[in-house]
């Protein structure tokens, strides 16, 4: 039972990073209002607690209802999803940081400044996300299927 609620806490949080990197995608447009701020801020929360979430319940597959440790560590593709699952993350502080240079604006109640530059960076980096985070489960279905074993 603990197997599979591991794993429908995992899949069901992969779904919601989706989910969620999608909103801050669509949400994410100038000119900025008051309203999609605060959202943004919200959403991008929302976000770092599920990768969270997908990090810690993907522990706890691996160490406890996997196929084994040994099993994940000598897989190439098991470490290319963990790459791109930290690669993710990293890039990930890119809008956080600008979403969070935001709150003396909305502590005033106004409308953060966002050059273009900064926008279409931001833009950029969650489309990359999205791109990054889109592979990871192909690795997954390549990883189940007995690829990337070493040695």
């Amino acid at each position: 039972m603990g197997q599979a609620l591991a794993a429908y806490l995992h899949y069901l949080s992969i779904l919601l990073l989706f989910a969620l990197l999608s909103i801050e995608h669509v949400q994410f447009k100038l000119p900025l209002d008051l309203r999609r701020a605060r959202s943004l801020i919200i959403t991008d929360i929302a976000y770092g607690i599920c990768a969270g979430v997908v990090l810690f319940s993907g522990l706890a597959r691996v160490l406890w209802y996997g196929k084994g440790l040994d099993y994940y560590l000598s897989n190439s593709l098991f470490h290319a999803k963990v790459g791109l699952f930290i690669l993710v993350g990293l890039m990930s502080v890119v809008p956080t940081l600008v979403f969070l240079n935001w709150r003396n604006s909305l502590k005033a109640a106004e409308v953060p400044q966002v050059s273009a530059a900064q926008a279409r960076l931001v833009i950029r980096v969650i489309r990359l996300e999205l791109l990054l985070l889109s592979i990871i489960p192909l690795l997954a279905v390549l990883m189940a299927r007995g690829y990337g074993v070493i040695g």
